[in-house]
């Protein structure tokens, strides 16, 4: 399998000293000895000479490449940047070296559990190989594309979006961070290689669960988020209620039998748990009434 060479060029100004050198011959011998047939000749054999050696001549900007191929036979590329003569039979194709940017459109997958979400990513890459970029695969941009969202595709299918549903997986979509993130690029860079990309960096740029579950979703996480803060609202009410009991023990301020340690936290629970403010009834009698 052939691979990327560099071409060796010759400079460009020199080319424009031998163009100049060949039209003004060219001038001189139509103009002031135009009174010879074969003067003629070789005064136009040297303009000709001048257009063919024009053609040749080429500028290759910074961070561009120019590929170069001779009747079908690739004959290397130019990387370094400057003014240039090539052969005028080379056909030239420009590729850019730069860094780009392919910021997806969110696409509607199922996760690893089945779910319908909407997920995009955002890509960052350049050309490495321009011999794989121009002859590997047909448009090097238009397969960047669409390989970017077969691997968004497969991304999703590996993670779940979250963890409601699969609790002994840490790694999610929403929360994973960036092992997602360096999954991406690793399946990315993998794709691409073929057509010499380098993947510099890929990240996911919009993750929300599908239009049509979305409403379902939001309620089953903020019931979640109910159970959990209640957990720890009656956790925290145990240990105060525990500590309460504990202080009135050791200091001796009341004894309680067990029926009025069993009133006491049901009152202490319910003040301590309650969602709304609560309306305490003040007892001005006996413990009894």
């Amino acid at each position: 399998m052939e691979k990327e060479k560099i071409n060796s060029t010759s400079s460009g100004y020199t080319s424009i000293l031998v163009l100049i050198i060949l039209i003004g011959l060219g001038v001189c011998g139509l103009v002031f000895f135009n009174q010879s047939l074969t003067v003629i000749i070789i005064s136009m054999f040297f303009i000709a000479a001048a257009i063919f050696t024009a053609i040749g001549l080429m500028v290759v900007n910074p961070n561009e490449s120019s590929v170069l191929v001779l009747f079908g036979e690739y004959k290397g590329t130019i990387k370094k940047n400057g003014f240039f003569w090539v052969n005028p039979f080379y056909v030239k194709k420009k590729i850019s070296l730069r860094a780009r940017n392919l910021n997806r459109e969110p696409i509607k997958v199922n996760d690893k559990l089945g779910n319908p979400i909407m997920i995009g990513c955002v890509l960052v890459w350049r050309v490495r190989d321009t011999f794989k970029a121009a002859f590997e695969v047909d448009d090097y941009i238009h397969f960047v594309d669409i390989q970017s969202e077969s691997a968004t595709r497969k991304l999703a299918g590996h993670y779940a979006y979250d963890n409601f549903d699969d609790e002994q997986k840490e790694i999610t979509l929403r929360a994973g961070g960036e092992e997602v993130h360096q999954a991406l690029e690793h399946e990315l860079s993998e794709r691409l290689s073929m057509a010499g990309i380098e993947v510099l960096e890929a990240r996911i740029s919009y993750l929300a669960y599908a239009s049509e579950i979305a409403g379902a979703m939001l309620r089953r996480q903020q019931a979640t988020a109910v159970v959990a803060a209640r957990t720890k609202i009656v956790e925290g009410a145990v240990s105060m209620v525990e500590l309460a009991l504990d202080h009135l023990s050791k200091k001796h301020i009341i004894d309680l039998d067990e029926d009025k340690k069993a009133t006491m936290i049901s009152n202490l629970m319910v003040v301590l748990c309650s969602d709304k403010d609560t309306t305490p009834v003040v007892n001005t009698g006996t413990l009894h009434q």
